[in-house]
């Protein structure tokens, strides 16, 4: 999954959101110093991709690119994932996604001074382009893959997996749906233990 899953999936609690969101950008142990909720959040990410890439279902997805894309299908499907999380948007929030995604981008903003220097240097081009936003549209989702394959070392032209996506467009919906309904009870279940692991009330 990608940013808006991971976000939307960290509950409603401003620390976990932010750890959730940049622990990419942090590795192995190195986030102790953080404050609990952000720990949280890193902990959980952690559990959303290691769920995401054994589960059935979207390594169903993923083979479907994984022929042209290699090891980057992996990527562009998360990319895809987001999009049908964000086309569908109203089924899972009654915040709409453009309030909700402004909210994010301004509780990154007023934290800013705890964000690793990857997530400080990408935030004011995540804000410019509205990243979370900008999956929902077929367009969009073709934009981020063309940003995300520049910024990869060896490009791999992800724009081009566009073709496959909309021939399986409805397959992978489908699958979305079946895998994040799993996700979704798995992560509830997970910041449950991770909570109590860490003694958070929040």
């Amino acid at each position: 999954m990608n940013y808006l899953a991971h976000i939307y999936l960290s509950d409603e609690d401003d620390f976990i959101k932010i750890g959730n969101f940049m622990a990419d950008a942090v590795k192995g142990n190195h986030f102790e110093h953080y404050p609990t909720g952000i720990q949280i959040g890193i902990r959980l990410h952690r559990f959303i991709d290691s769920f995401t890439d054994s589960h059935p279902v979207y390594r169903q997805s993923k083979h479907r690119l994984h022929e042209k894309f290699g090891h980057y299908s992996g990527v562009i499907m998360d990319i895809v994932y987001d999009h049908f999380l964000a086309k569908n948007w109203k089924q899972f929030s009654t915040t709409k996604l453009e309030e909700y995604a402004d909210t994010f981008y301004k509780l990154l903003q007023s934290n800013y001074d705890i964000l690793t220097e990857k997530t400080q240097n990408a935030l004011p081009y995540m804000i410019q382009t509205n990243w979370l936003v900008c999956y929902k549209t077929l367009a969009g989702l073709e934009l981020i893959l063309f940003q995300m394959d520049h910024r990869t070392k060896n490009r791999v032209n992800m724009p081009a997996a566009m073709e496959d996506i909309k021939l399986f467009y409805a397959e992978i919906e489908q699958e979305f749906f079946l895998f994040f309904s799993e996700l979704e009870q798995n992560c509830k279940e997970e910041l449950l233990k991770l909570k109590h692991e860490f003694r958070y009330n929040n």
